[in-house]
């Protein structure tokens, strides 16, 4: 799935897919630190980075993870575009910067077609960053309980 709405200042890399610009390259902790790398020439994993960031110090991480906002905003409301869902739960490791779930709604109303305001609630995952693994552990159970019940 390619990042909606790319500007000519978004870098777009190439994804393990094959393709450039895929959502993946942008809103995970992998792409933020490439895209950190590739603008301030320093490398810096994603979990320090936000810590930067959210030290109020480190301006070039701050702008950082401000771009990560839009683009994450970007990506849900295409999301909320094609589905309007109630709520959307993120997951993976930048579920847990808490700074996203307050600013991504307060943007994302810009690229949400057809709304005064958007309802859909942003939150964050109940068991932690590997709530999908855990989901998809249960998928082979609720599977075969749901071919025993046709």
């Amino acid at each position: 799935n390619s990042m909606p709405w790319i500007t000519s200042k978004d870098t777009c890399f190439e994804c393990y897919c094959g393709l450039h610009g895929c959502i993946e390259t942008f809103l995970s902790g992998t792409g933020l630190e490439k895209h950190y790398q590739a603008k301030y020439g320093e490398s810096l994993r994603a979990k320090e980075l936000v810590k930067l960031a959210h030290s109020g110090n480190h301006a070039n991480a701050q702008h950082m993870l401000d771009e990560y906002v839009v683009w994450l905003a970007k990506g849900l409301a295409s999301i909320i575009n094609v589905y309007d869902p109630d709520v959307i739960v993120l997951g993976g490791g930048m579920s847990n910067v808490d700074y996203l779930y307050s600013e991504v709604p307060k943007i994302w109303q810009q690229w949400v077609f057809g709304e005064d305001r958007v309802n859909t609630r942003l939150v964050s995952p109940k068991y932690g960053d590997s709530s999908g693994v855990r989901g998809a552990a249960w998928l082979p159970e609720m599977m075969k309980k749901s071919l025993e019940n046709r």
